[in-house]
């Protein structure tokens, strides 16, 4: 044990030598192995961080929950102009769902709408994400307050001018000062605030409720009706826990087809999107972005072995003398095989380390830059390591087996 420890120091020292003596060569070699595990670690950790914040995201909405509505979250088999013809669904139906339907714990009705702008006095906010939606949507996604209340029943039924802000909306709107029971006007009418939300953060896709407000759908329906072509409409559906799900939405699809006097052969004019199936379909995305990174990230370590191969041959051919000098002296062929070996490991390691630093700087610069957690894991870390050290044994290998195999004799005679 003693031996190989002092085995591994000298092919430390080695290392560190042919740093000193070579450095223009050894720098170009470690160049590749750098760039290598910061391309694999890099997309590692970005990919991880993305699906992290997906996750926590999406952890305020139970992954069962039902959008109903006449587009598709994914692909679909039904062909664009088929499902162009399809209905938009309807008030009265997200009713009679909602007195209708078993084992469902809340529904609520959404508006998708346009981004539209908010003003309170002489202050004005652009671009702003409405949210016109019934009042068991606080029951469906979790909204956490920082002041103030959601909507109740009865204003929602009635579509009452009244209006829940963003964090960034309350800030831009009113600053420091109480935003509770102000009017500000947004569709050319005054709405009364009536609660004002905690800081959530830039969403998956860039959106958030720090620059969303939400109103009573209601009120939009008496503005507009229900046939305005810019609003999209859509039933939420939470359905009560352990449930069988393929058999709720084979009930929810049966009493919706009833409803709008469908006939058997007619194929559903709806689709039923499942959260859980949107965040499958992410994942699929996300692994596929994995693969793919790392895939071309792959080659880039290729070059990099390949340049510490070489460097270790012209380091073996530079130290025959030494080696057969070593063997003359009693050295094993394994001494002289893990001595070249160990050389080239440290030397991946240390630019697989280089590499992880410069990962490890660059997500700190990017999370106080940007509004996302950039997360390097110590599970990341260990990859980057493992990755340095396989790609140490496998471009060493061959140099170290050439050396360990050559003749002491003609090892001198080629070194004087």
């Amino acid at each position: 044990m003693l031996v190989y420890l002092r085995l591994l120091r000298e092919s430390f020292g080695f290392a560190m030598s042919a740093l000193r003596n070579n450095k223009l060569r050894t720098l170009l070699s470690l160049l590749g192995v750098t760039i290598g595990i910061f391309s694999i670690i890099a997309i590692l950790a970005a990919v991880d961080s993305l699906d992290k914040k997906i996750k926590k995201d999406l952890s305020s909405l139970d992954k069962n929950t039902i959008y109903l509505m006449r587009f598709s979250f994914g692909p679909s088999e039904i062909p664009q102009w088929k499902r162009e013809q399809f209905p938009d669904v309807k008030y009265d139906e997200y009713e009679y769902l909602k007195g209708s339907m078993n084992d469902v714990d809340q529904m609520a009705f959404q508006f998708f709408v346009n981004r539209e702008s908010l003003k309170y006095e002489s202050e004005s906010v652009s671009d702003v994400n409405i949210v016109p939606v019934s009042h068991e949507f606080i029951d469906i996604q979790g909204l956490e307050f920082d002041k103030g209340r959601f909507y109740n029943e009865s204003e929602s039924n009635s579509g009452a001018p009244v209006i829940v802000l963003g964090f960034d909306i309350a800030q831009s709107l009113f600053g420091e000062s109480e935003a509770i029971g102000k009017n500000l006007r947004l569709y050319g009418q005054r709405f009364t605030v009536i609660g004002t939300l905690k800081k959530q953060g830039e969403g998956m896709f860039g959106d958030s409720n720090d620059t969303s407000v939400f109103i009573p759908v209601n009120f939009l329906r008496q503005m507009y009706g229900d046939n305005n072509s810019a609003m999209t409409p859509v039933i939420l559906v939470k359905p009560d826990s352990g449930i069988d799900m393929d058999a709720f939405k084979a009930e929810l699809a049966q009493k919706l087809r009833n409803f709008r006097g469908m006939k058997v052969d007619e194929m559903d004019n709806f689709f039923i999107n499942v959260l859980s199936g949107f965040t499958d379909l992410l994942d699929g995305i996300i692994g596929a972005m994995r693969g793919g990174g790392i895939l071309i990230s792959v080659f880039s370590f290729l070059v990099g072995g390949f340049g510490v191969a070489n460097i270790m041959f012209v380091s073996v051919k530079e130290r025959t003398n030494l080696i057969g000098i070593q063997k003359s002296l009693g050295a094993k062929n394994r001494f002289i095989l893990f001595q070249f070996l160990f050389e080239a490991i440290i030397l991946c390691v240390i630019g697989g380390t280089i590499g992880l630093i410069i990962v490890w700087l660059l997500s700190i610069l990017l999370t106080n830059v940007l509004e996302f957690e950039f997360v390097l894991s110590f599970w990341n870390i260990l990859i980057g390591s493992g990755l340095s050290i396989i790609v140490g044994v496998i471009s060493g290998i061959l140099p170290a087996i050439s050396a360990s195999k050559l003749d002491p004799v003609e090892a001198i005679r080629t070194g004087m």
